[in-house]
Order: C-alpha cells, then structure tokens, then sequence
C-alpha cells in the first residue's frame, strides 16, 4: 500500500539538502521525495532546481522521463502491468485493456474512489515468465485472464 502524507516544503527543503552533495543527485533528490510523500509535488521542482543550479526544464526532464515519479497520490494499491516487448507479445495489452475495463480507469489513472493506480511498467525482469504485473511491490508472473481478475480484486479490497 501507498503512504501519502501533505506537502510540507520544510521537510522537502531538508530531504533536497540531504541529498544535493551526492552524486547524481537529481533523481535521488526526487525519489526522496515521493518517497517521503507518496508523489512529487509540482512545489518541488523549482526547490530541487534552485538547490542544484539547475533549470526547472532540466529537473522537469529527470521527473518526466522515470515512469514510477508521480505528480500526484497514487492510490492505496498500485498495480502495474508490464509493457514491455515480452509482455506484449504474450498477450499482455489484452490484460491492460482488461484491467482498465475491471477497475474503469485508463493506464495511468487512479480509480475514483482512490483504492487503486493502474500504472505501466517497462519490464519487471520476468521475460520469461510474461506476461507480468506487480501490486505493491510484489511481482506476479504467468498472468492470464483468470490471475489478473484475482490480482484487481485483491487491490479493490
């Protein structure tokens, strides 16, 4: 399950300073911060860009090129299918379409009622077991119609 706590820019400014001497500290920098906060908050861009005389557009680019950064809450479960070659070739987009059927909502989107975020995902590393999901972190290989339908009943619980 995802934890969403309220923005808080004094507890962003100290997650930003602990991480801005590091290495490559970008992605570090915002993976801290949904971390901390169960997404990236738009408030946060121009705070990482100023921390690491960085443009916005250049912080932006980092946020919007890994799929797993948020720029809102994710659900309560976060259920991600697998999109990659693998998985499409074992049928997996016929399980994307049929997951956004079950649960209402595109790829992407969270559901109304804010229990699940069906999300994409560029390989899980289960090539040969394709195609595969992960809920919450745990990975399900081996999917057909039958284990999906469990895996989005399980995350509507």
């Amino acid at each position: 399950m995802t934890t969403v706590r309220d923005w808080e820019p004094n507890q962003a400014a100290a997650i930003i300073a602990q991480h801005a001497g590091r290495e490559g500290p970008t992605l570090l920098i915002l993976q801290a911060l949904q971390n901390a906060f169960g997404y990236v908050p738009e408030a946060a861009i121009p705070m990482v860009a100023q921390a690491l005389n960085l443009s916005r557009a250049e912080v932006h680019g980092v946020f919007s090129f890994y799929h797993d950064l948020r720029d809102k809450p994710a659900g309560r479960r976060v259920l991600k299918l697998c999109r990659a070659e693998a998985c499409q070739a074992a049928g997996g987009e016929h399980l994307v379409a049929r997951a956004e059927s079950k649960l209402g909502v595109a790829i992407g989107e969270t559901t109304a009622d804010q229990r699940v975020t069906l999300e994409p995902v560029y390989c899980l590393g289960l090539c040969a077991t394709a195609p595969s999901a992960m809920l919450d972190g745990r990975v399900v290989g081996r999917l057909d119609d039958k284990r999906l339908d469990a895996l989005v009943m399980e995350a509507q619980q």
